[in-house]
């Protein structure tokens, strides 16, 4: 599957990346917890899972990456059809009920809680470009074929402002 390039996040994710960058950066190469300070003064919102000086680094190289490719924000077109930065509404095949998300970098989450899910997973990938209206397939991780039909598609700002 083909990855894109456009990233689109919210305004509040791109300033949480930039938060969680500045402070791996900000913590002492052999781990949290081990600089002057002991860890005890530090108010810096390091994820806590990140202990390896290596795994540190590599998380910072993905934010570095995910910041340089963001769009942030940017209007998307009210044009019905599914692409970055457009809350999607689908329906799974065989359900009543439909299922709301943002369509952009999953990474960074949305601060009104809304569901995110990447243009390059499988979901994603397989409703960009997709009309309303239209059907489309994806195969789930686990192998299996899942119809979904794309019911609205509008941009992030115009969604949440309902």
């Amino acid at each position: 599957m083909a990855k894109t390039t456009e990233r689109w996040m919210t305004r509040e994710a791109h300033e949480r990346l930039l938060e969680e960058l500045r402070a791996l950066r900000a913590l002492p190469d052999d781990g949290p917890g081990t600089g002057a300070d002991g860890g005890a003064g530090g108010t810096l919102p390091a994820p806590r899972y990140i202990h390896d000086p290596a795994v540190r680094q590599a998380r910072m190289q993905t934010i570095e990456r995910l910041l340089s490719e963001a769009v942030v924000e940017e209007a998307a077109p009210d044009d019905g059809i599914a692409s970055p930065g457009k809350v999607l509404t689908i329906r799974y095949d065989g359900e009543e009920e439909t299922e709301e998300f943002l369509l952009g970098v999953r990474d960074a989450s949305v601060a009104d809680r809304m569901a995110v899910y990447s243009p390059d997973s499988p979901l994603g990938a397989s409703l960009m470009g997709a009309r309303r209206g239209e059907r489309r397939t994806f195969t789930a991780p686990r192998g299996a074929v899942i119809g979904v039909t794309l019911v609205n598609a509008q941009p992030y700002r115009s969604a949440v402002a309902h």
